[in-house]
């Protein structure tokens, strides 16, 4: 994959890392505008990149090497016993949409879950230029998985989308549906659009095996994970 790896890349400065205390963080970020297109960045998701907003980033910790890019082959992706029950109940209860276009709905969804979820996160206090800056990108196309309680609005999945895999941006909820298990539903429904679309993966960004709030990833099997760069299967 080397000869796909971008001439023109930046080394952004150290600064706190949002995951893990006491670290620093440093990032590689691209430069070459020929990259950010759906089937570049398709190619720099395969070695080890993500987006925030309309950059495209990889951690490059001198010191760290915690943060390893995660991905489900979707066509060997089995379900567990529990993911069964979960999606179960949730298709029981509610529905789904897809829209290829943001809905006014869903900053007032996104600012109700941050504060109440994500309050002692590095994106508290949330506001709109945060989210938009965050969650939106101007030059590639992006999916919206939303789930319904009849005409209430619940979960909203924002999904990149590229010729041949989906990249899970981030998922906000109505708090009040805990029980229903909702952000790990919502990784199942993008498994299930992707299957349907013919893709070959969904990324699901960064794993941090120390870090509390990123153990959900390890639920969903099999996954593969970007290791000394090489994608190497985890059962």
């Amino acid at each position: 994959m080397n000869e796909h790896f971008p001439s023109k890349i930046g080394l952004s400065q150290q600064f706190d890392c949002s995951y893990l205390p006491d670290k620093q963080e440093q990032l590689l970020v691209i430069l070459d505008s020929q990259c950010y297109n759906a089937a570049r960045f398709q190619d720099l998701l395969e070695l080890g990149f993500r987006r925030s907003g309309d950059q495209i980033y990889r951690p490059h910790c001198p010191s760290c090497n915690a943060c390893v890019s995660m991905r489900l082959p979707v066509k060997d992706f089995v379900l567990s016993k529990s993911q069964k029950r979960k999606l179960k109940l949730a298709k029981n209860h509610f529905h789904v949409k897809v829209s290829d276009k943001e809905q006014s709905n869903y900053y007032a969804l996104y600012k109700n879950y941050i504060n109440q979820k994500h309050s002692d996160g590095t994106m508290f206090p949330p506001n709109r230029l945060q989210y938009e800056s965050f969650l939106f990108c101007n030059w590639l196309p992006i999916t919206f998985i939303e789930l319904w309680d009849k005409d209430e609005l619940i979960a909203v999945a924002v999904t990149d989308t590229m010729p041949n895999s989906l990249s899970a941006i981030y998922t906000f909820y109505h708090p009040g549906y805990d029980k229903f298990s909702l952000g790990n539903v919502m990784i199942l429904l993008q498994v299930e659009f992707a299957k349907s679309s013919g893709f070959d993966y969904v990324y699901l960004g960064y794993q941090i095996d120390e870090c509390r709030k990123m153990s959900y990833k390890s639920q969903f099997k099999p996954a593969e994970r970007f290791i000394s760069d090489v994608w190497q299967l985890k059962l």
